[in-house]
């Protein structure tokens, strides 16, 4: 096997950002598209005071959340009907293909670390926009 063909550990510095299609800013982190990764991806999220998502579900892939700093309320469910409220060293698990809908009601940012079973981050991120007006 050639140097070439031999997997490399990555080091990526959170640095840049993308804008996700779920309304927010991340922090570019590990997936398909900055170290090459073929089962996860991870980046860090920031929500701003007052800070909403578009209400979305990941149709293909699982999602790992952990609060690193803040408070925020998580709406979810096939009408966004249940509500969970996280802080700081809570973890959250969202199941593929169920609608969410992340807010940020404090007056301080919210920080988590996002791991996702598709390295894609935004494939398979399917908006539903029906559902954002059922949030207060």
């Amino acid at each position: 096997m050639s140097s070439s063909m031999v997997p490399a550990c990555r080091l990526v510095r959170a640095e840049s950002t993308f804008d996700g299609k779920q309304g927010f800013r991340y922090f570019e982190g590990i997936a398909k598209e900055t170290v090459g990764s073929s089962g996860i991806c991870m980046h860090l999220l920031t929500i701003p005071p007052g800070g909403r998502a578009k209400a979305h579900k990941h149709e293909h892939h699982e999602t790992a959340i952990y609060v690193l700093e803040g408070e925020a309320k998580m709406w979810f469910g096939e009408k966004l009907e249940q509500v969970m409220e996280v802080k700081a060293g809570d973890l959250v698990y969202i199941p593929a293909n169920v609608p969410h809908l992340p807010t940020n009601p404090t007056g301080k940012p919210t920080r988590a670390v996002i791991a996702r079973t598709d390295p894609n981050e935004q494939e398979s991120v399917v908006l539903l926009p029906e559902l954002d007006a059922l949030v207060p």
